[in-house]
């Protein structure tokens, strides 16, 4: 079973270098390594090109923003299963893509599976802040703003074959109007992998602040809403105390 990473990147020379190595150091051999680049104007590419012999697929490039990007390396993956590591996120540990591929052996049903992700602060990757569970996660509660981790997902490619690539009218809330195609659009096979997968660095464009929580409360709910499914903001803020509480 082959597994497709892909990388997006812009401006990233300060960790990128880190994530590439964490999916090279994997246990797991059968891997299709794709890094998509905004055209950064940083090191980056210099830091990419080291590693060009192992990585099969590597474009530099002007886009249209993250998803654009996203969608550029989904349709470059040849793999049975895809993931996606951001540029300043890392794998928990190099046995992460063994595991979840015999989930995905395991649980040959399963259309896409997610696990937890922790978030770090930049200055101390070994202290973590939060952590995203995603026990108490079920498909019905995207109406409510929750889903899985994005970064810790992992998804058969035959399911973005069958529902379309990510949207591009979207700031952040593109990952969760993605979910609710998959989920409640198309009520494709979820199942849990009940490990931590990912670390993520704090900062990134879904955690930096006020105006970015109220910038995606309004695309959660215009997600729902496009694709025919009920929702309202009352909906999405209830879950602000649980949220909060991933804190602690």
């Amino acid at each position: 079973m082959k597994i497709s990473i892909i990388t997006v990147c812009l401006n990233s020379a300060k960790t990128i270098r880190q994530t590439i190595n964490s999916v090279l150091s994997q246990t797991y051999q059968n891997i299709e390594y794709i890094i998509i680049d905004g055209a950064s104007n940083d090191e980056t590419c210099d830091i990419v090109l080291e590693y060009k012999n192992k990585i099969a697929q590597f474009i530099s490039e002007p886009d249209k923003g993250l998803y654009d990007a996203i969608n550029k390396g989904i349709s470059l993956a040849s793999g049975d299963i895809v993931g996606i590591l951001n540029s300043d996120d890392f794998y928990e540990n190099n046995r992460v893509l063994e595991d979840v591929v015999n989930h995905f052996k395991l649980f040959s049903d399963t259309d896409l599976a997610s696990g937890d992700v922790v978030f770090v602060r930049p200055n101390d990757l070994n202290k973590i802040i939060r952590h995203y569970n995603g026990n108490h996660f079920k498909s019905w509660k995207l109406r409510f703003g929750w889903m899985p981790a994005h970064p810790a997902t992992f998804i058969r490619k035959s399911a973005y074959d069958k529902v379309g690539i990510y949207a591009l009218g979207y700031k952040i809330a593109a990952d969760y109007e993605m979910f609710v195609r998959l989920l409640l659009v198309h009520k494709l096979k979820y199942s849990r992998i009940n490990k931590i997968l990912v670390r993520m660095r704090t900062g990134g464009a879904s955690t930096i602040g006020i105006r970015s929580n109220i910038t995606s409360t309004q695309e959660v709910v215009r997600a729902c809403r496009t694709n025919g499914v009920y929702t309202n903001i009352f909906f999405v803020l209830s879950k602000v105390p649980f949220k909060l509480m991933e804190y602690l």
